[in-house]
């Protein structure tokens, strides 16, 4: 996978980082000489024509960066059981009647009673990538694991079942 990635200098600006999508559209980030920043999308036939542009505080350009992040990461985890290398990744939603609510991920042992590790959390629109053993789940949360089969059904019924 090959992305083509541009960088202009704006004389007296700063520069402008420009991702060349498959359509041929320029999503772009300027980054001025004052350390503000926008995001902007151009024109695809006028790589100089803006069609639309974003500033962004740094809690929102880190906030954006880390939602585009946890989104790869779990795109790249959906895709390995398409290799055939048995590993898998499952979405697991806590069900509302599960007594790991308002409990840190470590209780569930779940590494150790079935061999598959939760390497995220969704919670609404929220992604908590890595979660530590210290993080809290929560009802309507949804676990993002890793795999053998065998161990993810295992880890499945232990969500759904709560602490021994």
């Amino acid at each position: 996978m090959s992305v083509r990635i541009e960088r202009v200098d704006l004389p007296g600006i700063g520069t402008r980082n420009d991702v060349i999508t498959e359509s041929g559209r320029r999503v772009s980030v300027v980054s001025h000489r004052s350390g503000e920043r926008d995001l902007a999308l151009f024109e695809a036939d006028d790589p100089d024509a803006s069609t639309d542009s974003i500033p962004l505080t740094d809690d929102e350009a880190a906030a954006l960066a880390e939602v585009l992040g946890a989104s790869i990461t779990l795109s790249r985890l959906t895709g390995l059981g398409e290799r055939n290398i048995g590993l898998y990744t499952e979405e697991i939603a806590l069900p509302h009647g599960s007594g790991f609510a308002s409990r840190p991920m470590g209780d569930t042992r779940a590494r150790t009673l079935t061999h598959s590790s939760i390497v995220a959390i969704v919670r609404g629109a929220q992604v908590i990538p890595a979660p530590g053993p210290e993080d809290l789940l929560e009802h309507g949360d949804v676990i993002v694991a890793v795999g053998t089969r065998k161990g993810l059904d295992a880890l499945s019924k232990l969500i759904a079942r709560g602490p021994s």
